[in-house]
């Protein structure tokens, strides 16, 4: 469990203090508070909860649009629960329209996230990398954003706007609507998917001097340039949503098959590398939970 001194709003200023380093700042993707704990165990500064993780793994389904607010953040308040480092949340279109924006807005603040990002899509949703996707007329996502940053109550609260727009309008329809986005008041800009390397430099190019984020979803429609590549660029905020989720969904596979043919998950495991009972219960705090047994057990009589 988190630090009990741990409180939302220093992880907020934390993370302004992270973006404004001048090095970018590395967010491994985690779709559930076990995974949370393992990027923070991992020693990176921030985790961000991935929607497509969190909807494969709450419904077992495809990024789609099929997740609503309350679920998607109920997910995020388990997830910012467990760790002491910032929490950057997907918070998709922000279900809705300006006035759902006002209370989405609300309700990831008070589950503790220390930044979210919303998007220009039109409902239901996609993930930002499988095709078909459109976006919402641009007037209409900048009057989202002036509402996300009327309705924050930390200042500190990180707003993230995503773009959708190259892949139905191109790359330079998707810069011009980041600089709307920045303009309405967005703290960090996000185009999603540019397809090649020249369109990756174009973007930072045109965006140089705003707080930008890289997304690298494994697999994706964007190359994935090395980190050296990205901070000579320009990106302060660099994404890698979904290695967690792909990693586990390897490795389960790779157990399941085992069992399936020999009868004993024994051989996997060994191969897998995977530790016993006793090492996993210590990655989920029972050294902590013991701690706080002690601290208030009651004195004997």
């Amino acid at each position: 469990m988190a630090d009990l001194l741990s409180h939302p709003t220093g992880r907020r200023a934390r993370l302004r203090e992270l973006l404004a380093s001048g090095e970018p700042v590395v967010a491994p993707g985690a779709y559930d508070a076990l995974s949370a704990r393992l990027v923070e165990q991992a020693g990176f500064d921030v985790v961000y909860m991935t929607g497509f993780g969190t909807t494969a793994s709450l419904l077992g389904r495809p990024d789609v649009g099929l997740l609503g607010q309350a679920e998607m953040v109920d997910n995020a308040r388990r997830m910012a629960s467990v760790v002491d480092v910032p929490l950057i949340a997907d918070a998709d279109t922000g279900y809705g329209n300006p006035i759902n924006v006002i209370r989405a807005v609300r309700e990831y603040e008070q589950a503790g996230v220390a930044a979210l990002h919303l998007e220009d899509q039109v409902m239901p949703k996609k993930c930002g990398h499988l095709a078909g996707k459109e976006v919402v007329p641009l007037e209409e996502m900048t009057a989202k954003i002036r509402a996300a940053v009327d309705a924050r109550t930390d200042p500190d609260l990180v707003l993230i706007a995503r773009t959708d727009a190259a892949q139905t309008f191109g790359v330079d329809a998707a810069i011009e609507r980041a600089l709307a986005f920045a303009e309405a008041g967005a703290d960090v800009l996000f185009v999603e998917a540019p397809t090649s390397g020249d369109d990756l430099e174009k973007v930072a190019s045109a965006l140089s001097g705003y707080t930008l984020l890289f997304n690298g979803a494994e697999g994706g429609r964007t190359p994935l340039p090395p980190l050296s590549r990205l901070t000579e660029l320009g990106f302060s905020l660099v994404l890698y949503p979904v290695s967690t989720l792909l990693a586990a969904t390897s490795g389960m596979r790779t157990m399941l098959r085992h069992l399936a043919e020999h009868g004993s998950p024994t051989g996997a495991l060994e191969e897998l590398d995977v530790a016993g009972l006793d090492h996993f219960t210590e990655i989920v705090g029972i050294t902590e939970v013991r701690e706080l047994e002690e601290r208030y057990r009651a004195p004997a009589s």
